[in-house]
This record gives C-alpha cells, sequence and structure tokens, in this order.
C-alpha cells in the first residue's frame, strides 16, 4: 500500500512539473515551427535536367552507402583486420583490445597504406572530373586504373585464374583485360590467405608457452587450474619484451610493398 501511494505522488509530481515547463514557455517558442524535408521527382516532361539531378543525387546516395564494403574489400583493411584479432586471441586477453580499437586501428593503417592509391585517384579521375575535363565514364576508368593495379599485385594467379573459369571467360592477355566481377573476390580470398598465414606464425610463439604451462600444472597435479590463467600473463611479458605491436604493424604495412 505504501509503495502505491508513493508511485501515485511520484507521477502527480512529474506531470505537474511538465505542466509547469509547458506554461512557463515563452509563446513563440510553443509555435515554433518544425522544418521538413523532401525529395519530390516533380513533372520533369518540361526539365529533364532536374530529373538527371535527382537521379544522380540517388546514385550517389547509394555508392555512400555501399562505401563500407568498397573500403573493406577493395583496400588492406581485410587483412589487416584479421591479423590484429588473430593477435588478440593468440594473446587470450578476450575482448582486450576492444573491437572498437583494432576496428580503428585497421582503419588509419588502411588510409596510411592506400594513400598513394587515393592521391593517384583524385589527381587523375576526380579532379579532372570536377572541372569538367573528363566525363563520368573517363573519371570511373581512370579511377578504378590504381585500384586494379593495387589488387593484381595482392592476388594469386590461382585464385584469379579460378574466377575467371568460373565466370566462363576468356583468358585475358594483360592485366587491364581482368574484369573486376573476377578480380575483387580473388582479391578477397588471397588477402584472407596471406592474414592466415601471418597469423599462423604469429600464433606459434603463444601456442608453445600455453603447451609449457599446461604441461607444468599437469606434472604438478594442479589439473582443475585453468592454464590460460597462468600463460597469459608470460604471453604479456613476452609480447611486450619484443615490443610486438612494433614488429607486427611493421610487417603489415611493410607486406604490401
Amino acid at each position: 500500500m505504501k509503495k502505491t501511494l508513493l508511485i501515485s505522488w511520484a507521477l502527480v509530481i512529474i506531470l505537474t512539473c511538465a505542466v509547469s515547463l509547458v506554461l512557463a514557455a515563452p509563446a513563440g517558442a510553443q509555435n515554433m515551427p518544425i522544418p521538413n524535408v523532401s525529395l519530390n521527382f516533380g513533372d520533369g516532361s518540361n526539365d529533364p535536367g532536374k530529373v538527371g539531378a535527382v537521379m544522380q543525387l540517388l546514385l550517389l546516395l547509394t555508392v555512400l552507402s555501399l562505401a563500407p564494403a568498397i573500403l573493406m574489400m577493395l583496400t588492406s583493411f581485410t587483412r589487416i583486420v584479421v591479423v590484429l584479432s588473430i593477435v588478440r586471441h593468440a594473446l587470450g586477453t578476450q575482448q582486450m583490445p576492444a573491437n572498437q580499437i583494432i576496428i580503428g586501428l585497421s582503419l588509419f593503417l588502411t588510409f596510411f597504406i592506400m594513400a598513394p592509391v587515393w592521391q593517384k585517384v583524385n589527381s587523375e579521375a576526380v579532379q579532372p572530373y570536377m572541372n569538367e575535363e573528363i566525363s563520368a565514364q573517363q573519371a570511373f576508368d581512370k579511377a578504378s586504373d590504381p585500384i586494379r593495379d593495387f589488387m593484381m599485385k595482392q592476388t594469386r594467379e590461382k585464385d584469379l585464374a579460378l574466377f575467371i573459369k568460373i565466370s566462363s571467360g576468356k583468358k585475358p592477355e594483360k592485366p587491364a583485360d581482368v574484369s573486376l566481377t573476377a578480380l575483387i573476390p580473388a582479391f578477397v580470398i588471397s588477402e584472407l590467405k596471406t592474414a592466415f598465414q601471418i597469423g599462423f606464425l604469429i600464433y606459434i610463439p603463444f601456442l608453445v608457452i600455453d603447451m609449457v604451462v599446461a604441461s607444468v600444472l599437469l606434472s604438478m597435479g594442479m589439473m582443475m587450474l585453468p592454464p590460460i590463467m597462468i600463460s597469459m600473463p608470460f604471453k604479456l611479458l613476452l609480447f611486450v619484451l619484443v615490443d610486438g605491436w612494433y614488429l607486427i604493424i611493421g610487417s603489415l604495412v611493410q607486406s604490401f610493398h
């Protein structure tokens, strides 16, 4: 009964405060207009340029919605984030570093690695197109060439041949003849294989520490004590002594050159 009475009084006080704030507000604030935004095609029969501008806007919004996928699939992001995730699991620190830190570090490393490619795209495609020196199709072709060259250097011939064979296309005579529909998935699986190879080499020292600690605990009869509780401080100590982040990040960046 007392709880019900207290809840009732609390509701009365809250409602009273709300009514007081509304009544105390200035008269102009109560009639403040709320802006609205509308996207209307209208009648484009007399002015086709308006419809074309709206379609370009919709196309731009579509490209922006696909930007995260483009960033992950066409750049060095895949290899970096996979390797850093494997390092975290090898250390056995569960969620440390956090996912936000790993993804953020991977993004900035991607910006650093891809900077020469993006500068070339900007100077050869974006700026001429903004200055109306080339058409949209020419800008797309010039922008795709530096990205294609980067992906071709990191893609294995075996993976590329697989997707060309699946697509039933003829064997390209030169790298420029390779279609992006075959190059992009081949580049992704090549990056995944390279990332797992690097992760395997990183995992071996930490695996040895886990095996040694587990053997020592078993020989001492301490079977109920989880080995990871003992091995994790030693793995962290080893990682700090060898300056692990310096070695891993340096090796990752240099692997793209």
